[in-house]
């Protein structure tokens, strides 16, 4: 019988650690797409809420879970961050277009990143077969070094 080398046990370990580490950080960035996604859709229902609005009052959050009832001056600007703390005004229709097209991108990039994971989870679970293949194989050598 075969023996198994130790290095391809302790190869495989390092492998399957590291793609453990990688399915982590994907998974967490698919959980900071999705925030993003939910709040996109959220300041996209908030605008076309306040488009409609008649009193134009909405509640203002202002930390530690308190918010405060405030009159929007001019609900029909929006204030967007496009990117690297750049803020831009937009009419209501532009930056409703706009964060749908966000909402799209972040769709598209979270498709992504859970292929990406399920490629790994893949490679995952043939390196895990391919250790325990080998555990059988080592502990089958044992067992007949043991009976000899």
């Amino acid at each position: 019988m075969e023996q198994v080398d130790p290095r391809e046990i302790q190869m495989l370990r390092m492998y399957l650690s590291e793609y453990g580490q990688q399915m982590e950080i994907l998974s967490g960035q698919l959980n900071m797409i999705e925030q993003q996604r939910l709040e996109s859709a959220a300041a996209v229902e908030s605008i076309r809420a306040l488009e409609q609005s008649e009193d134009r009052i909405v509640l203002l959050p202002i930390g530690g879970g308190a918010v405060v009832r405030a009159q929007v001056l001019d609900p029909g600007h929006v204030m967007v961050n496009i990117g690297a703390d750049v803020i831009v005004e937009r009419t209501g229709a532009d930056a409703v277009e706009y964060l749908q097209d966000r909402i799209t991108e972040l769709e598209a990039l979270g498709k992504q990143v859970s292929g990406s994971i399920e490629q790994l989870r893949g490679q995952v679970n043939e390196i895990s077969r391919r250790l325990e293949a080998a555990y059988r194989q080592a502990q089958a050598a044992q067992a007949g070094q043991g009976g000899s």
